[in-house]
């Protein structure tokens, strides 16, 4: 009398190691992000004692120290820069304009900008960091 065995093959995931490889990336991901820059122009912002934040939609313009001028990221010589501010505000003027410009540029450069905020009738805000 031949007995037959129950030998079937079980196919068999190792699930021990998966906790381990998630919990590296999400340890991974969260640095990356915290070391992730939303603004790529890197500048020594205007320090100040007390530093509101927006959650409101804004533009960005960020002038460097070579007297560069980035309208979201974007080079625009300072001849362009009030058309393309108006172009990129639209329809809607109640945007605010966010001015990114080193401590240690000159008054009438701020000024410059200012003016053209003021002839449009725009919302600008200067950028700072907390002491």
């Amino acid at each position: 009398m031949a007995l037959k065995r129950n030998r079937r093959f079980h196919a068999e995931v190792a699930t021990s190691s998966l906790s381990d490889i998630m919990f590296f990336l999400l340890l991974f991901f969260l640095i990356i992000s915290t070391l992730a820059n939303p603004n790529v122009i890197k500048m020594t912002l205007p320090k100040t004692q007390q530093n509101d934040k927006t959650n409101k939609q804004h533009i960005t313009l960020s002038v460097s120290e070579e007297k560069q001028y980035y309208v979201d990221k974007q080079n625009v010589p300072f001849n362009e820069l009030e058309a393309a501010l108006l172009t990129k505000m639209g329809d809607a003027r109640d945007q605010t304009v966010i001015v990114r410009i080193p401590y240690n540029l000159q008054v009438q450069d701020l000024v410059d900008l200012l003016q053209i905020g003021v002839k449009n009738n725009l919302k600008f805000v200067i950028a700072t960091d907390k002491k």
